[in-house]
């Protein structure tokens, strides 16, 4: 299920775009909520800042990613959000969402699932950063991230970004990219990485 497979036709007819440059707000902390969003196309960051102001970042989203959905239950954002490349988002009516789950048990169940699975998602992703070799840890994401083949993988946006989704520096992600390469482990082509067979 993609993220607006559950959306059904009057909420989608509904749904707001929004065009942001990069480095433009979505929404800063303590803005009211007015929605949840699924992104069209770019990429957005969701950020805290501590208190000599240096950002944190909680979540970055790529194209086809729904976030925010937990300020369907509270009156405010909790966290700013800001475009890191040009982006467009449509925006859910939080007000439209919580009528139709109240009146539709199944969109309701719908949503439910989704939530789930990026649960999983977001549970699978801290198991990576857990993992403490740089090599380990790039292998196994590129294992989980693979398409139907089981091999190929598309990056979906730079290896910088890439590299702070695992949590480390660009210099040695893409010196863990070049030893793989080296060791035979993948072949890369532009945005694509191949994983080999070594056995």
């Amino acid at each position: 299920m993609t993220t607006t497979d559950w959306v059904p036709v009057e909420i989608a007819a509904g749904a707001k775009r929004r065009m942001l440059r990069a480095g433009e707000s979505l929404f800063r902390t303590g803005d009211p909520v007015h929605g949840i969003f699924a992104i069209e196309s770019g990429r957005i960051q969701m950020l805290r800042y501590d208190i000599q102001g240096r950002p944190l970042v909680l979540y970055t989203g790529i194209q086809g990613d729904l976030f925010a959905e937990a300020a369907l239950f509270a009156e405010t954002y909790h966290c700013d959000a800001v475009a890191v490349a040009d982006a467009t988002v449509r925006i859910f009516s939080k007000s439209a969402l919580l009528s139709l789950f109240a009146r539709d048990p199944a969109a309701a169940q719908k949503f439910t699932a989704l939530i789930a699975h990026e649960l999983i998602t977001a549970r699978s992703r801290l198991e990576l950063l857990n993992i403490r070799s740089a090599h380990e840890r790039v292998l196994r994401h590129l294992g989980l991230a693979a398409g139907a083949d089981g091999r190929t993988v598309k990056l979906p946006g730079t290896l910088k970004e890439t590299a702070e989704d695992l949590g480390l520096t660009p210099e040695a992600f893409y010196r863990v990219l070049a030893d793989l390469e080296k060791r035979g482990q993948i072949e890369r082509k532009d945005d694509l990485i191949k994983l080999l067979d070594t056995t």
